[in-house]
């Protein structure tokens, strides 16, 4: 079974994916804040940026998107976290895979009319039950995501990244495979995310793949 494939699901996904591309206009707008951020000088709250980016898809690619739903049905993934919802784009990827293998997405999102509009696309692809998005601040709504953990998605706020993998890592299980969106674009502010996942000295072995503006692979060792 490939629910990825399934016609509501792909209806959704070509919709959001072609809605994301006025993304655009929000960067131009906004280019002297978006270039303090990318440069990591400026990173206000994350409320501050949730408020800011409230209209803002940022999705994954449709290619990441895709590998995101692969790599779940090849850990036969049956509980998958994500910190970073938005919209709802990657959520559908796994949603699609947790369908095919039995099991369910714990999504976050900051923002109220994101987490409502994520709801109802997941309700409009026949993935709802399949999948559950909190609204709050992640370090709370995901706190209590029992064990074990198969799969995790950070697409969030870039300074969360490391303290979400660091409160999650206890629950990832061996073999568990972190995807982390957005390497390149903020090298700065995840410098200290890279180094913690590729020092080898912290139970990862990682590895920056080609996909968007690079994805970071990390496997959970022992």
């Amino acid at each position: 079974m490939n629910s990825l494939d399934d016609p509501k699901v792909q209806a959704v996904l070509d919709r959001l994916h072609r809605a994301a591309r006025g993304d655009l206009k929000f960067f131009l707008r906004n280019l002297p804040l978006v270039a303090r951020m990318l440069l990591g000088r400026e990173s206000p709250p994350p409320a501050e940026q949730a408020r800011l980016f409230k209209d803002v898809y940022i999705p994954i690619s449709r290619l990441q998107g895709r590998f995101l739903y692969l790599v779940a049905r090849s850990l036969r993934a049956r509980q998958m976290v994500e910190f970073g919802s938005s919209f709802g784009v990657s959520t559908l990827y796994a949603a699609a895979a947790a369908r095919d293998e039995g099991g369910r997405v714990i999504g976050s999102e900051l923002e109220p009319g994101k987490q409502g509009a994520a709801t109802a696309h997941l309700a409009e692809a026949g993935l709802s039950s399949f999948a559950e998005i909190r609204l709050g601040d992640a370090r709370e709504t995901l706190r209590d995501v029992e064990a074990p953990i198969d799969l995790l998605l950070l697409d969030g706020w870039k300074e969360m990244y490391l303290p979400m993998l660091q409160m999650l890592a206890p629950k990832l299980r061996p073999g568990a495979v972190v995807l982390a969106d957005n390497i390149k674009t903020f090298r700065r502010s995840l410098a200290p995310y890279l180094e913690y996942v590729q020092s080898g000295r912290n139970q990862f072995v990682s590895e920056t793949l080609p996909l968007a503006d690079g994805f970071e692979y990390s496997v959970r060792l022992g």
